[in-house]
């Protein structure tokens, strides 16, 4: 089932599945941040407004906006 990252909670896992097609200029940025399909990420937290949330991948921690978050299309694993 494919999701938002919103969707999930600290702690979850996933794997980006693609991007949504509103996300066009976004898009560049998060292959260039590593952000590719088949990548599995762990979200570390959220901060206390719900903006930005840091996942973790590739074995570094990556901080996102909600409005760049929200172009990741994922599954949760």
């Amino acid at each position: 089932m494919l999701m938002s990252l919103k969707m999930l909670t600290a702690g979850d896992s996933g794997r980006i599945v693609g991007f949504d097609q509103s996300g066009g200029p976004y898009r560049k940025k998060l292959l260039a941040m590593g952000l590719t399909p088949g990548t599995e990420f762990t979200i570390t937290r959220f901060a206390p407004m719900g903006d930005p949330v840091e996942i973790k991948l590739r074995g570094f921690s990556l901080s996102l906006r909600k409005n760049e978050a929200s172009v990741l299309m994922i599954e949760k694993i």
